[in-house]
């Protein structure tokens, strides 16, 4: 007898990720963490000598090391359905995120992929076009969102304890591309600087993203309108690498996300601030086990990652892994956002509960609108600092 996709791992088929790049091992990482998911095929790069060599690396079977995308699906897609894989992870560059996400699930695959989601707005369309056809799961991994304080965030605000949203500023900013030179190849992400390869968003598309992926996460915040301006200081590349984007949200609130990758000293610096007429909170990646909650004429709250205080929220704490005091970090909520695609994945597949919990993995949808992000952002500055409408 087959056993059903509650009884097994899910089968893990990962396409791109090899070589120097860092993003494939954490996607791996993240998806066998809770033992719910094993890797058991790779197509790792764009040359097939490289990718099959790559796959030793994973400790991918040579059978199912495979020299391009489309011999993985094909020869997966062949298999008995007890042995082919379930998903696949895509963590290759940005332009050919569509076409794979796109084939994946026309061939009848779950897809979890990298961000952004792909380059342009027809591209983004077409796969929304091709999760509803197909009916399979997407999730895109801004993993940023698996943090267990930034899901109570989201509660604390949906709960209306900061009052009407006045205004939300996230800024993620990094110092890297300081240390790159002229006519220098960064030793990974080169692509990224290829507008062929990466899009015309640089760090935008980079980092940018998943600051406003945060904005909307935690307020459920709607743009109406945006207006940009973006800058080029590094000598390496002639794409952004230093930008603001001030929002018009829902209720008369601002939005204001900045992002940089030229910000000397700055490692991973990730940071969204709240203000409500009734409270504030503040949260940063590189302190993730800590929320800040502030109120005039009342003590600050420090909100301390603990699943077993009364003070956190079922969704927080079912976000956890570690009692207090055994700090959480990139990883687990990497792996947060995997663990709820596979809740979805088990129950399209008819052989799991309905769990009627909220499912907090960003779809395609959220895709769709990180694209409208870039797209936006790139047509205010191309127009000078315009307000475009969203």
């Amino acid at each position: 007898m087959t056993a059903t996709t509650s009884e097994r791992l899910l089968r893990m088929g990962l396409i791109g990720g090899g070589g120097a790049g860092f993003i494939g091992r954490v996607h791996v990482t993240a998806a066998t963490l809770d033992r719910e998911a094993e890797l058991v095929a790779g197509a790792l790069s764009s040359d097939p000598l490289r990718s099959r060599t790559a796959a030793t690396e994973f400790r991918i079977d040579p059978s199912r090391a495979y020299g391009s995308f489309s011999e993985l699906l094909e020869s997966e897609s062949r298999l008995p359905e007890s042995e082919r894989i379930d998903f696949v992870s895509i963590a290759t560059p940005n332009h050919t995120h569509a076409e794979i996400a796109c084939s994946a699930l026309d061939a009848g695959f779950h897809v979890v992929c990298d961000k952004p989601m792909t380059t342009n707005e027809q591209d983004a369309q077409a796969m929304v076009d091709a999760v509803a056809r197909s009916g399979k799961v997407f999730a895109l991994t801004h993993n940023y969102s698996g943090y267990p304080l930034i899901r109570q965030a989201r509660e604390i605000v949906a709960s209306g304890e900061l009052g009407r949203i006045l205004g939300v500023r996230v800024s993620y900013v990094q110092g890297w591309m300081q240390g790159v030179k002229r006519d220098e190849t960064p030793a990974r992400g080169a692509w990224k600087s290829n507008p062929e390869l990466n899009g015309r968003a640089g760090s935008l598309g980079d980092v940018g993203t998943h600051a406003f992926h945060l904005l909307r996460f935690v307020t459920a915040s709607q743009p109406h309108a945006l207006l940009s301006r973006m800058s080029s200081y590094s000598p390496h590349h002639e794409l952004d690498d230093y930008g603001h984007a001030i929002l018009q949200l829902d209720q008369a609130a601002t939005g204001l996300v900045t992002w940089s990758q030229v910000s000397h000293g700055r490692l991973n610096d990730l940071t969204i601030e709240v203000d409500g007429t009734e409270a504030s909170l503040a949260w940063r990646q590189e302190d993730p086990n800590q929320l800040i909650v502030r109120s005039l004429g009342t003590p600050t709250r420090v909100y301390d990652r603990n699943p077993g205080a009364a003070y956190t929220t079922a969704t927080a704490a079912a976000a956890c892994r570690l009692p207090g005091g055994h700090p959480e970090a990139f990883f687990e909520a990497f792996a947060n956002v995997y663990r709820d695609a596979f809740r979805a994945m088990r129950q399209v597949s008819g052989e799991s509960a309905v769990d009627p919990s909220p499912s907090l993995y960003p779809t395609v949808h959220d895709g769709l609108e990180g694209v409208r992000f870039m797209q936006r952002c790139l047509e205010s500055n191309d127009n000078d600092s315009s307000w475009c409408a969203w």
